[in-house]
């Protein structure tokens, strides 16, 4: 391979990892500081996370689900998004996944359909991030469903949604 050779290849990888950093790291507009929320409302067809303070849509993020997306969690280790209405109820600062917001999931209603059958509907569905120290990924992480049955966004997302979310939001999970 002659020089001139060489030097364009090293060019068009250079601008391949360019556009892929723009493309994992662009546009993010943060919201104003002293913006809080009231609802939140992901719908999982449209892999979509929409936020509210009362009626007004204030932003909107786009998601990655549950490896196995279509219907409702039914059990532990489905790998499905749970459907219904929940609250944010916790938060770890500290999760594997840069930041999580726990989902109270689940209710009495998913308890009661599981325990019938002799199954643990689940826990431990979170709102997050990227797994620590993959967080360059960026939005690239959404180009397939990955996660055990969470809704996970990019690191900055989640860092603002963190800020914007108060305890006790509540959360609509449609299909």
């Amino acid at each position: 391979m002659n020089m001139k050779r060489k030097i364009m290849v090293a060019l068009i990888i250079l601008l391949c990892g360019a556009a892929f950093y723009f493309y994992a790291h662009h546009n993010f507009n943060p919201l104003p500081v002293g913006t809080t929320i009231n609802r939140i409302v992901v719908e999982k067809s449209a892999r979509r996370l929409s936020i509210f303070r009362d009626a007004t849509q204030i932003k909107t993020y786009r998601i990655a689900l549950g490896a196995n997306p279509v219907g409702a969690k039914q059990r532990e280790g489905d790998m499905k998004t749970p459907e219904g209405i929940y609250k944010i109820d916790g938060r770890n600062p500290r999760s594997n996944f840069h930041l999580a917001l726990h989902i109270s999931y689940p209710s009495g209603v998913d308890d009661a359909r599981a325990s019938p059958r002799g199954i643990s509907a689940g826990s431990d569905i979170m709102v997050h991030g990227i797994q620590n120290g993959r967080g360059w990924i960026g939005a690239v992480h959404r180009w397939k469903d990955w996660t055990a049955g969470c809704i996970a966004l990019t690191d900055e997302e989640i860092k603002e949604l963190w800020r914007v979310t108060p305890d006790g939001t509540t959360i609509e999970i449609r299909p």
